[in-house]
């Protein structure tokens, strides 16, 4: 498993594609430190003692310790401590952990590839398990792109006035894919290592190429991050632990990306479109039943915090 200062050291060897207030920035660049902050966080306490059993599980692939963030979730247990993780994780850092979408994308795509293999006989799942032990091995973190730009929401994406409003695939080659079209409010893309996109809803026969799943490395060829970080100003006097973290996202283009077989997870099968975009909007909702609550708690001892600084926390009013 990786720890904090490699998961920082592979971010800085990474091509520069990050484009904020017109500038192309590296993964140096000041506002994204929070957010990667945030994410250090699950490398640092995959190692503290106090929470090892918590962040880290065994591999169903392998049987190696890995961070729990890489698991694929194998029964109720599972499930349940993912859901205790991000809570705990939550609470420390005051906000989302962010490092759960990625997390949630492998667990859709660990079922939906098997399906599409059972019914044509192709091989994704085989695809996706070499893909996922990589994934695992090297404690990766990735953005989950799914909600695509869109246009006129009345309208399918065949029916759209241009193509590109959608991610879609323009030319199936012998070694590959070229992919065209962006992904919006993609949290976490500037300092992730990769980038899995997914299909955002249903389709029909007549939107094949719209059905396609894929991974690629955050900084590929034809990728751009046009990004917004929504880091907290610099505290001058008094310390404010929760300005120390934060979240950025992105519109991620897909300028005629090449994506190699190897990591198309999906390509045409569009009656499991919906069906990966749902099944990952189950897997967010479930870590949502994590998170949700530890923002809760904290806004919760905010508010008793206050009204004890001020002498009210006993009036009728304030405790209901």
């Amino acid at each position: 498993m990786r720890s904090p200062s490699d998961y920082v050291e592979k971010l800085l060897s990474m091509k520069p594609n990050i484009y904020i207030g017109g500038k192309r920035v590296g993964r140096d660049f000041k506002a994204f430190q929070p957010g990667i902050k945030t994410i250090s966080m699950t490398y640092q306490l995959a190692g503290s003692s106090g929470f090892k059993d918590l962040i880290t599980a065994e591999s169903h692939l392998t049987g190696e310790r890995i961070n729990r963030f890489t698991h694929i979730c194998q029964n109720p247990d599972d499930l349940l401590k993912k859901q205790e993780m991000i809570r705990r994780t939550c609470q420390i850092v005051g906000r989302c952990i962010q490092r759960c979408m990625g997390c949630d994308a492998i667990n859709a795509l660990s079922v939906v590839t098997r399906e599409v293999d059972d019914k044509y006989g192709t091989d994704y799942y085989k695809r996706f398990l070499k893909y996922l032990y990589v994934f695992q091995k090297e404690d990766l973190t990735a953005a989950c792109a799914q909600t695509d730009v869109k246009g006129d929401r009345s309208l399918r994406p065949f029916q759209q006035h241009d193509p590109d409003l959608y991610l879609r695939v323009v030319k199936r080659m012998e070694d590959g894919v070229i992919v065209r079209g962006a992904k919006t409010h993609i949290t976490i893309a500037p300092y992730a290592d990769e980038i899995i996109a997914l299909p955002t809803r249903a389709m029909t026969e007549r939107d094949v190429e719209y059905a396609v799943a894929f991974a690629i490395p955050a900084d590929w060829d034809g990728v751009k991050l046009i990004t917004v970080s929504h880091s907290h100003r610099e505290r001058k006097e008094l310390k404010a632990p929760i300005t120390e973290y934060s979240a950025s996202h992105s519109m991620v283009v897909f300028d005629d990306v090449f994506v190699p077989w190897d990591r198309v997870f999906m390509c045409g099968e569009w009656e499991f479109a919906g069906r990966l975009a749902m099944l990952f909007a189950t897997y967010h909702r479930h870590s949502y039943t994590g998170c949700k609550p530890a923002m809760t708690d904290i806004l919760m001892g905010a508010a008793a915090l206050a009204a004890e600084y001020n002498g009210i926390e006993g009036a009728h009013h304030v405790r209901d």
